[in-house]
């Protein structure tokens, strides 16, 4: 660790007292969180605890916009930061996607620190990861709460879209290679009345994807916002001829909507219901950074040769 930095203070706690009959409960919590990961940020700022978040990365900022309002430090992200600018920030606690650097880990570690590693795959997942970083801040309550409103949302789309067709829907979280998006995004798909085609998480030729008729094709890069070129994708994987893009069912959905497994997935979620059943939902509102827009079709459909 940099000479500047005393482990002593890394180990600071808020300290919450409360009376169960004649016993006094001290619960110590992490209040100086070095944050790496956005759906992580995001979860801190549902919950109402934005204000322990001492340094983040510029993709944390991006999807909490009100941490560069508030001077937070601004480190590299998990797959190159450097122990030396997490601990310059003094956290007690540093939250973080897996895998991650080893040696960073173990810098960390060795300083007195903990650190949590967040891996989701599913929606459950999700939901655990929300209840351990609300637990471990000591604000499980609202945690529950932010994880029911989460059921609810996506109850109520489902029940909404459960009497509808269900369309062939293939979604990708990343172009070259092919990626296909995550099994979170599957069930939100689901959810919206439609069925996902191809394995989630996994690479695919595009030719295979033309295999599988997809009524609705839906990009959301990581890190593109809602800046997928879809027509010059379509061009290069020779997709003119799929019905998803003769009837224009192709998209882009802002990519913060669909990869941070958080709360904004509720929002992805009614993105992906206007792509996959426009005709009984309207085009959701803008993202919550304001940067880019959720959804966006494509604008020019090529032409058949005779």
């Amino acid at each position: 660790p940099p000479a500047s930095f005393d482990s002593r203070r890394a180990t600071h706690s808020r300290r919450t007292k409360y009376c169960t009959g004649n016993a006094e409960i001290v619960m110590h919590t992490p209040r100086r969180i070095a944050c790496l990961q956005p759906s992580a940020t995001v979860i801190l700022a549902a919950v109402g605890e934005l204000d322990r978040v001492v340094a983040c990365t510029r993709y944390c900022a991006d999807v909490v916009p009100e941490l560069r309002r508030r001077g937070c430090l601004i480190v590299s992200d998990s797959w190159t930061a450097k122990s030396a600018e997490i601990l310059a920030a003094q956290p007690d606690l540093v939250i973080a996607a897996v895998p991650y650097q080893l040696e960073a880990v173990s810098e960390i570690l060795k300083a007195g620190i903990r650190f949590l590693g967040l891996a989701p795959k599913t929606l459950a997942d999700i939901y655990t990861d929300i209840a351990t970083i609300a637990g471990a801040i000591g604000v499980s309550a609202r945690g529950q709460q932010l994880i029911e409103r989460m059921q609810d949302g996506i109850a109520l789309i489902r029940a909404r879209s459960s009497e509808l067709p269900k369309r062939r829907v293939f979604c990708e979280e990343w172009g070259k290679p092919l990626i296909a998006s995550q099994p979170w995004v599957a069930e939100l798909i689901a959810a919206a009345g439609g069925e996902f085609v191809g394995e989630p998480g996994k690479q695919i030729l595009p030719e295979a994807v033309a295999q599988l008729q997809p009524d609705v094709l839906i990009a959301a890069w990581c890190g593109a916002d809602d800046r997928v070129p879809l027509e010059k994708i379509v061009a290069q994987r020779n997709w003119g001829g799929l019905a998803a893009v003769q009837s224009a069912q192709v998209y882009c959905i802002s990519d913060e909507l669909l990869n941070t497994p958080a709360p904004t997935l509720l929002l992805g979620l009614t993105a992906l219901a206007a792509a996959i059943h426009p005709e009984s939902f309207p085009p959701p509102s803008p993202t919550p950074s304001q940067r880019t827009k959720a959804l966006r079709r494509i604008s020019s459909v090529p032409e058949l040769q005779s």
